[in-house]
């Protein structure tokens, strides 16, 4: 069986690109599963899209390329969900939140750990951290 990968990926589509079927086009071409994990779309207005693409790794890097090849901006989640580890106080407010477990208290040192891996972008733990450690650029 071939080796699977998963991505997440954050899709900023120019007004122009909306009324095509971009997403659809690139997950069969490119034979990749996916979950839209957050969307933003409007007529007047650049769309948002969050992506979890799972399939070969070949395919989910020939994927992002081709779409950015359409004028579509793609980039790794992990560059738009931030946690300043200099703001973070590891008070724990965000792990109890997190409906992903991507941010979880480590037993051994008892500091807050941000799995990237795991974040959804959702964005419910920006409001709830204290500090405001935690922050979403999209």
């Amino acid at each position: 069986m071939a080796e699977k990968a998963e991505t997440r990926v954050v899709l900023h589509f120019p007004k122009a690109l909306l009324d095509k079927p971009l997403t659809s086009t690139v997950v069969r071409r490119f034979n990749l599963d996916f979950n839209i994990l957050r969307a933003d779309v409007g007529r007047d207005q650049e769309g948002l899209m969050v992506l979890g693409l799972v399939g070969a790794p070949e395919s989910i890097e020939g994927a992002i390329e081709w779409m950015r090849e359409q004028g579509v901006r793609a980039q790794p989640l992990e560059q738009d969900v931030l946690r300043d580890r200099d703001r973070c106080t590891d008070c724990g407010a965000c792990i109890v939140i997190c409906p992903t477990d991507a941010l979880v208290i480590d037993p051994q040192t008892g500091e807050v750990i941000f799995n990237a891996d795991e974040c959804v972008a959702c964005g419910i733990c920006v409001p709830v951290c204290p500090p405001r450690a935690m922050s979403i650029k999209f």
